[in-house]
């Protein structure tokens, strides 16, 4: 109890000498942490901004499904000689398609889309958006908010478009289209102009971020979505797209199928069987198979990657931090040789002498790390909003508390590891010598 009670009060007396220490020499010190500090501002700020922006990457693939599969017409590149010659491409998804989907066991729930560009009129107001003929299922399996009114409903939909009076003019807009259309009203109950046809906007939805699939870009707020016996029965099967003078057409039955599987398991599974399919039933590849699952995996293994080369990158910071602080540490050793040897003529030993300057490193280190934590913190959440304000920027930024603990962990590491040597050289110091140092 006796030793435990002698070894405290050496480390209690070590610590407030080093701190005593460290005061007088302030801006020497300063500068001798400033390595660490901005190491731990790098480790803090990169691991944040870097989980930031691969957190949303995830989150992206995420609100695709890790159960689903998305099937989609893709027109072919050998059909363009076809396309002048016809004006008219034919390709893509078949009702037929769509309907082989469903004798799988494992699907629990289908969502056929088409869409195509399409100008939208309100009065005077015009917007050029897409039209997404679809089903009620949509909401379900892309996770869509509304601001006000409702999505598509199942007594929106009819089983045979061949009777016009029959069909549902019923429209759901997305944010962009309801503000250019209807600024500073609501839009529900009002009306919109879509190929001839008025159609009543029965909801508005929230804004919503884009999205890439299969190496294409969505921007969903430029969508107004109808049913799609609806979309069948009003434009029908082919669909001419003018631009830029020229006059082209499409006949596409379905543009994209999202398919739900019971289990995660079944995933890949259900792929391969639709995957066979349709190689069977179509001549050429105008199709694709998108697996969000895989990109999900491949997007977290990514992340771990990028994640774990991030830290590296900011160690080195922290590794030249360290160096600083040993360089000063020896230059403070020859410093104060004379008081070394006064203190071994007194009785120290040399671990009294090694402790004193192994606290004073670790010491430097640690404030060093503490001040960078709390810089790195501030700059974590003041950068994205900077950003925000002045360059109407997203910035994303992910704070975690694993990497902040590890900061100060590594950079307490740092300063055993780096003042090790120069407590080393300051205890081997001859006594006798160092009374004779000027």
């Amino acid at each position: 109890m006796e030793k435990h009670l002698l070894l405290w009060d050496k480390s209690r007396r070590s610590f407030v000498l080093a701190l005593r220490s460290l005061w007088l020499h302030k801006l020497r010190s300063f500068l001798s942490v400033l390595g660490i500090i901005i190491g731990t501002v790098s480790v803090i700020t990169l691991m944040a901004f870097g989980e930031g922006n691969m957190h949303d990457a995830l989150e992206d693939i995420k609100r695709q499904g890790a159960t689903n599969l998305i099937v989609r017409s893709v027109k072919p590149s050998d059909d363009a000689t076809n396309q002048r010659r016809t004006m008219t491409l034919n390709y893509g998804l078949t009702y037929a398609d769509y309907d082989q989907f469903l004798v799988l066991d494992s699907i629990v729930s289908s969502v056929p889309m088409r869409y195509f560009p399409q100008e939208i009129r309100n009065l005077h107001r015009m917007f050029n958006g897409r039209v997404v003929g679809t089903t009620p299922g949509y909401q379900n399996v892309n996770r869509i908010d509304l601001v006000e009114g409702r999505f598509l409903m199942d007594s929106d939909e009819i089983d045979e478009p061949g009777d016009d009076n029959e069909l549902r003019n019923v429209v759901v807009l997305g944010s962009d289209v309801a503000e250019a259309l209807f600024p500073f009203q609501t839009a529900v109950g009002k009306s919109v102009v879509l190929n001839k046809h008025q159609f009543v906007v029965v909801g508005v939805l929230k804004d919503r971020s884009s999205l890439t699939t299969g190496g294409l870009s969505e921007d969903f707020n430029s969508d107004v979505y109808i049913p799609l016996s609806t979309c069948r029965g009003r434009y029908g099967e082919k669909i001419f797209i003018r631009q830029s003078g020229s006059r082209s057409g499409e006949q596409v039955e379905l543009h994209q199928v999202t398919v739900t599987i019971s289990d995660m398991s079944k995933v890949r599974d259900a792929g391969k069987v639709i995957t066979d399919q349709l190689e069977r039933s179509h001549f050429k590849k105008d199709w694709s198979v998108t697996v969000p699952l895989d990109r999900l995996e491949e997007a977290e293994r990514a992340r771990n990657r990028g994640l774990v080369l991030l830290f590296f990158i900011a160690m080195i910071s922290l590794t030249v931090g360290g160096i600083g602080i040993m360089n000063i540490m020896l230059a403070t050793v020859t410093e104060r040789t004379r008081e070394i040897g006064i203190r071994r003529a007194l009785g120290a030993k040399r671990s009294d002498i090694t402790l004193q300057f192994l606290i004073e490193a670790t010491v430097q280190t640690s404030v060093g790390g503490i001040l960078g934590t709390i810089v790195g913190i501030g700059l974590v959440f003041v950068l994205p909003w900077a950003s925000a304000l002045l360059l109407s920027m997203h910035l994303p930024a992910h704070l975690k508390w694993q990497p902040v603990a590890l900061s100060i962990s590594v950079a307490c590491f740092v300063g055993v590891v780096f003042g090790l040597y120069p407590a080393f050289r300051a205890s081997r110091l001859d006594p006798i010598e160092a009374l004779r140092h000027d």
